[in-house]
């Protein structure tokens, strides 16, 4: 078996997943820069390879199961495995939120994307995942989905968001969920809250860069074999549920 890491990162073609794909890369990992847009997918790995990077391209769309499984045969045919995935695609459902004033498709559509196309994803890479020595899975959350601090007073979680924060709840069971059934093998999988990084999610107007947003990410891809599984981290450390 090769012994360069193989690592696919979903929504890697701009913002934090783009970083996440770039630090791996500087790791000198093979990076599949996961997308649904074919220009802006093929711009990314132009500029990831012009770094120096290993990366290709995995045309993605996570809301599309049959998508899910080209890509997953496109990585087979690649490299026979995946060491890590990364789960970063995420959309926010745009405004308004109240929940007296959202439209029920935008909630929908936001856990179809932030949710259900997680699911998809990972169900899709499991059979390459196990044949990883040390698989790991990242799914990309954020503090917004903690209820413990939706509901401490004082506590900085953004605006109501009846879409968008609870799909990052949702999220964050989700990988409780696979924890508890994966528990008696290698993969390792934790949620990662990036933080509140400038990106086109948030319009930009976020504190954080999105170098700084993938640091977490990167960090639970490269977990030793005893590291933690089910858990959810920013780089501070542990985040409440």
């Amino acid at each position: 078996m090769s012994e360069q890491k193989i690592a696919l990162v979903t929504g890697a073609n701009k913002g934090i997943g783009y970083e996440i794909a770039a630090g791996l890369g500087t790791l000198g990992w093979s990076v599949g820069v996961g997308a649904r847009d074919d220009r802006r997918r093929e711009a990314a790995v132009a500029k990831l390879r012009a770094a120096g990077a290993d990366a290709f391209e995995v045309p993605l769309d996570v809301t599309d199961d049959a998508s899910a499984a080209a890509a997953a045969r496109l990585i087979e045919e690649r490299t026979g495995r995946l060491d890590v995935l990364v789960n970063n695609a995420a959309i926010t459902g745009g405004t308004p939120q109240e929940p007296t004033m959202v439209a029920p498709a935008t909630v929908q559509a936001v856990v179809e994307t932030n949710v259900v196309g997680v699911v998809r994803v990972t169900n899709a890479m499991l059979p390459l995942l196990r044949h990883s020595v040390s698989p790991r899975i990242v799914n990309m959350s954020s503090r917004v989905g903690s209820l413990t601090l939706q509901t401490t007073p004082g506590a900085e979680t953004g605006p109501i968001a009846v879409a968008y924060a609870p799909s990052k709840t949702f999220l964050n069971a989700v990988t409780v969920q696979y924890a508890k059934e994966l528990h008696d093998t290698n993969i390792l999988i934790n949620a990662a809250c990036p933080g509140f990084c400038a990106t086109d999610l948030n319009g930009f107007r976020g504190v954080r860069t999105p170098e700084q947003g993938a640091a977490i990410a990167i960090r639970l891809a490269t977990l030793p074999d005893d590291g933690p599984t089910g858990r959810f981290f920013d780089d501070a450390g542990a985040v409440p549920w």
